[in-house]
């Protein structure tokens, strides 16, 4: 493909670029899914094109196509070289990229069994036996079990010399058991909702979910909650557990530090952020245990990669260091509106036909020191909350409230009755300022997010967070609180 991308390259130095590059990417996807006893889907795509970016006089220009011939590669070019001409006689503040060197490498997703040569009827077997389970109960009345598998072949050629190929994998799997009875309905999923669990993996995480093993429990426990008490009203400590977290981290601290929403960027679609720059290595933004990574290395996360889409490095770095706001989601154009000459490297598309973007890192809570039991034999009067089921934030990312599938109420340090319809509101910095206790390293795990989005014209990205339950103290509880 470089042969190919290599017409754009030329075309755009001709032109007399301040910086362009090409992206071909092909993209495999496979969905499952079974429903009610029946195939709820199977599809298999694939999908190859590429998109040209160029930079002229500080101002951007983009094209794309799936026509993959030389005449095609270079109309777009020109397209994307016309484009940005005309946006550089309207620009205001010229772009100016950060320095990154020029890279010429090829990286892959670790993977020991490739998803897409495991046979769709053993896949449908599996989906099959969870659904059998699920709906031995007649007061089920939806199940529904799925997986998705991606593989991204990407090559990436710019005008500063760097030639990168990377093929990204991941596997997700999940399901769902829908309970109604009396009026009353209650959902519970596994691994997680909105999809399951989703990793940079191949087929070995499928396998070592349990899927079918968990499935009995799951069904029990969306029964029980019909019958649970609501959650109650009021102040109480809070312990976060696995999916749940992973959103508070996405939604109050991934967004909030991308730093294009920060600067202004995203105001008229999907909001700003409180975290402003004159912040930055000042502001308290936690507790002095709360720890906030983010990490394009990291095994398993659907951010990881060699390189981000705008040919920079793989790096890790601290968005919350001991509390304190120490960082941002960059890409090259902003980094130097902190200061930086480099950017952190969070820059990425969705696919071939859409420019790359600011986006969420994989970013992960640390774990603490206190054993996961210590978390709650500690706790007088609590509740844990566990899977998301709803969730809202306001435009700035400061005021929020959660729903969750299903919470426990703690009392003088004992795990007690379920509760049904848990929910927990509030203000981000006074949030993670009441962090007290995070569990250590053994409790710590990595929850996909696989549907964030984010852009005009709309991206989807994946992303995921990591962490061990942790626990905020007197936090608002409750539909009335």
């Amino acid at each position: 493909m470089f042969p190919f991308a290599g017409k754009a390259v030329e075309i755009a130095d001709r032109s007399g670029a301040d910086f362009a590059d090409i992206r071909v990417v092909e993209t495999r996807r496979q969905t499952l899914s079974v429903r009610n006893g029946e195939i709820g889907a199977i599809n298999d795509s694939v999908t190859l094109g590429f998109g040209v970016r160029v930079l002229y006089k500080g101002a951007w220009g983009f094209a794309s196509s799936d026509v993959m011939t030389a005449g095609e590669v270079a109309r777009v070019s020109r397209l994307a070289i016309s484009i940005a001409k005309a946006s550089a006689s309207l620009k205001g503040r010229p772009v100016r990229l950060a320095a990154e060197p020029a890279y010429r490498d090829f990286w892959q997703t670790p993977f020991i069994k490739d998803p897409f040569s495991v046979p769709v009827e053993k896949k449908l077997t599996l989906l099959f036996a969870i659904d059998r389970v699920l709906r031995k109960d007649r007061r089920i009345r939806s199940a529904v079990s799925g997986m998705n598998f991606i593989r991204e072949h990407q090559w990436h050629m710019t005008t500063e010399g760097s030639e990168i190929e990377q093929v990204l994998l991941s596997s997700g799997a999940g399901f769902e058991a829908n309970a109604i009875d009396k009026g009353e309905a209650q959902s519970r999923s596994y691994p997680s909702p909105h999809g399951g669990q989703i990793l940079s993996m191949g087929y070995e995480l499928i396998e070592s979910l349990d899927l079918a093993g968990n499935a009995e429990r799951v069904r029990e426990e969306a029964l029980a909650l019909l019958t649970a008490p609501r959650c109650p009203e009021g102040k109480k400590d809070l312990i976060i557990y696995g999916n749940q977290l992973a959103l508070q981290i996405h939604e109050s601290v991934g967004h909030a530090s991308e730093l294009d929403r920060v600067l202004g960027y995203e105001e008229s679609f999907a909001g700003s952020s409180f975290a402003t720059i004159e912040k930055l290595g000042k502001f308290r933004y936690g507790s002095p245990i709360v720890n906030l990574v983010a990490d394009a290395t990291l095994p398993g996360g659907l951010a990881t990669a060699g390189y981000d889409d705008d040919a920079v490095k793989a790096q890790r770095w601290h968005i919350v260091k001991d509390g304190i706001l120490s960082g941002y989601m960059t890409n090259r154009e902003f980094a130097g509106r902190i200061g930086r000459d480099r950017s952190w490297g969070s820059c990425r598309a969705d696919g071939y036909a859409n420019i790359p973007i600011t986006r969420i890192c994989n970013l992960s809570l640390m774990p603490g020191d206190v054993p996961e039991d210590a978390l709650i034999s500690d706790t007088k009067d609590g509740v844990i909350m566990e899977n998301n089921k709803s969730w809202s934030i306001d435009q700035k990312r400061l005021n929020f409230q959660f729903g969750c599938e299903i919470g426990w109420l703690i009392k003088n340090g004992k795990k007690g009755a379920m509760i049904k319809n848990p929910t927990y509101q509030g203000i981000t910095p006074a949030f993670w300022n009441s962090c007290d206790a995070i569990a250590d390293e053994n409790s710590w795990s990595l929850w996909g997010v696989a549907n964030c989005g984010k852009g005009e014209p709309p991206q989807t990205a994946m992303m995921c967070h990591g962490g061990s339950p942790a626990r905020f103290r007197k936090t608002r509880i409750g539909v009335g609180a």
